[in-house]
Formats: structure tokens, sequence, C-alpha cells
């Protein structure tokens, strides 16, 4: 027998925790007890995202969170610059157009990100855009664009919100809203907050509340208006998922608990050391600049995918995220996002060196594993030694 485990970029594995409030039996959305839950929630949001800002629940995906804000923060016609550099990306071009505005796509080859000279050649070209759409962990190719930088860039060189898909990035990277002049930013309930589907999150810069008092896009279900009026009395404007919320409370202590910078080490720590692991079975990154939430990897030479996976996944239980698109069965991604220890990564790594052998590959037995504790006992080693120094 073994523990189903999961290593997809959501939904990501659960804490005992939040699986065992979230069983408890349910309560009124509209009374006391749930306005200071809520209440709580909101204020670790602010932190999470590390902004002064309203951070506003809805009750649907991440996807849900996007379209919010293209029919809440625009009118008809209006034109937005949205970077595509994979199957999320291209989303947010496809998106707004459905709503009639003008989007205007920045294309990047999937695995690699956005650079400046794209973005400001854009905005070159389209003085007139309302908003920069950018994705922090582009969840399909594992690619992590450098929103502190752009955001500058952006609001150098124009007026235009700058707006963030951070639905596989908050948690994961470093993020601070304030701080760097982001606009938007939306995340999920099933990535770096450890809960299951069914909740988006959107931080709301003062412009950003200002175009959406200005905005003329139809809209009713997910107009953040009503959503921002309801966030003034930790209430929200229709029935809320109350488990989810009640469960993203306690997946928020948690994160507040660690620390959030520490949070965003640990995901970095976990993310080097699969590399290390992956690297040393002989199999090859895809992204040229890595997320610190998923790791895509090319499938080895001369082995189908569709094996691979079926071993990985019936005799290992380990489940992890196959390629998109023109990647199908070319690349698979592992997650690293949320609820993961050390332990976590070493099982993973050995997972995949047994179903190599199995699927006659090359490797070294016992050097994926080795690899990762190698880097895993390096990092307590000199932890320790700084620990040491300061007595």
């Amino acid at each position: 027998m073994f523990k189903q485990r999961l290593f997809t970029p959501g939904p990501t594995p659960i804490p005992e925790r939040v699986m065992l409030r979230m069983a408890e039996p349910i309560i009124h959305h509209r009374s006391p007890e749930f306005n200071e839950i809520f209440a709580r929630v909101n204020d670790n949001l602010k932190y999470l995202f590390q902004t002064s800002q309203p951070v506003v629940t809805l009750t649907c995906s991440g996807t849900g969170g996007m379209e919010a804000t293209f029919v809440s923060l625009f009118s008809p016609g209006d034109t937005v610059i949205a970077v595509n550099g994979g199957k999320f990306g291209e989303r947010w071009v496809k998106m707004p157009r459905t709503f009639g505005l003008n989007a205007i796509e920045v294309k990047v080859e999937w695995g690699k990100a956005p650079t400046a000279r794209q973005i400001q050649d854009a905005l070159t070209r389209h003085p007139d855009a309302k908003a920069v759409y950018l994705t922090h962990s582009e969840t399909s190719t594992g690619t992590a664009t450098d929103v502190k930088s752009l955001a500058r860039i952006i609001r150098d060189h124009s007026s235009a919100l700058v707006c963030v898909d951070g639905i596989t990035a908050i948690g994961a990277h470093e993020m601070r809203f304030d701080e760097w002049g982001i606009d938007v930013c939306v995340t999920g309930s099933q990535k770096g907050l450890m809960i299951p589907p069914g909740l988006a999150f959107v931080a709301l810069s003062k412009r950003a509340v200002a175009a959406i008092e200005a905005a003329r896009m139809p809209r009713f279900y997910f107009d953040l208006r009503k959503a921002l009026k309801a966030h003034e009395k930790s209430d929200t404007p229709w029935t809320p998922a109350v488990s989810l919320i009640i469960g993203v409370d306690i997946a928020l202590q948690m994160i507040r608990a660690e620390g959030i910078e520490n949070v965003w080490r640990r995901h970095e720590r976990m993310a080097n050391a699969v590399r290390a692991g992956v690297r040393a079975l002989g199999m090859k990154l895809f992204s040229d600049e890595p997320s610190f939430a998923v790791t895509p990897v090319w499938v080895p030479e001369g082995i189908e995918w569709k094996s691979f996976n079926n071993i990985l996944k019936s005799k290992y239980a380990m489940t992890v995220a196959g390629g998109q698109d023109e990647f199908a069965g070319k690349i698979f991604r592992i997650s690293h996002l949320g609820y993961y220890d050390e332990m976590d990564i070493v099982s993973i790594i050995a997972a995949l060196e047994r179903t190599l052998l199995e699927c006659e590959g090359k490797c070294e037995v016992g050097a994926g594993v080795r690899a990762v504790q190698e880097y895993f006992f390096k990092g307590t080693a000199r932890t320790h030694a700084s620990t040491k120094s300061k007595i």
C-alpha cells in the first residue's frame, strides 16, 4: 500500500488542521460568528499580499477572479496589453476580447519570460493602454516573470494599471503589492493557500478602485464594486463558500505563524531541491526562468509518457501534471507549491528514480535522492553554523 501524494500545481495538498476545521458543522454566512472569521481572513490576506489595500474574496476559481478584473475595471473598447507565454497567458488574451476589449498580445515563447523591452515597446505602440496583464508564475510552463521590475517600467512609461495573475505565485514567490506598485493581483484557493478549489482572492490598489468606479462594462456576479462594498462590513455580496473560508482562515494563520518571508524561502528551497534531484537523474528542465511553484521536466528521450506516468501513479501513488497543448506528452510538471516539506521532495524524486529505472531509463540508483539530501543537508549545515556564530 502506498499513500496517495499530489504533486500537481492545483489542487495542492491540504493540511490536516485545515481539513478537520472544514469538517465541522456548517455555520450561517450572515452571522456574527462568520463575520468574525471573515474579518480575520481579510486581515491575513493583506499580510499575504503585503498590502494595506482591500483583498476581496470571490466564490469561484482563479479564472473567475481574473474575469472579475476584466469586467470591473474597464469600459467596452478599452485597450489592454496581455502577455501570452503559456496556456494561462493565452487565456488572458482571449478573455478580454470576449468582453469587447481591445486586447494587445505580447507573445512570448513557452518557457521564457517577457523582457523589459517587450513591455516598453508594447506601451510605446499603444499609449492608450489602460492596463498591462502579467503572469507572475505561468503554471503551464513553470516560468516566473520578474513582476517587480516590469511594474516599475509600466509605471515609468504609462498610466496603465499593473495587473498580475498571481494564481500559482502567491505564497511561492515574493510579492510586495504596495511597495512594487501593483494595482491588481489575483490568486486561487487551491494553490499556495492550501485549501480545496473554489475561492479567488483579488487585491486592489487605490488606482484600481478608482478604475472600478469609472468602468462601464456590464457586470453582475463578478462586480467588484459589490465585493468592495461588502468587504467594508466583513461580508460578501453573494452566498460564499463558507467551509472554504473557514479553511482558509486556518491556512492563513499557518502562513502568518511561519512568516511570509520564511514561506517564500521554503518554496525556493523545495524548488531547488527538486531541480537538483531531476538533474542528477539525467533529466532536463524545461523553463529558462523557473518558478518556485512548479518545475516542468522534459520526458526522457526514448520513454513514452503514458507508460511512465502510469507506473508513477498506479505503482508509487504519485500524481504529477502533464504538459499542455503542443507539449502534451513531452513534458511533465512537478509541483512544490503549498503544503510540502523536505521529505515530500525526497519521496517524489525517489519515485521518479524508480519509475525511470522500470522504464529502462539510464540513471544511477540513488543519484536523485542523494542530490536532494545533499542539497538539504548543506542548507541545514549553513543554518546551524549561522546559529552557532550568534551564540
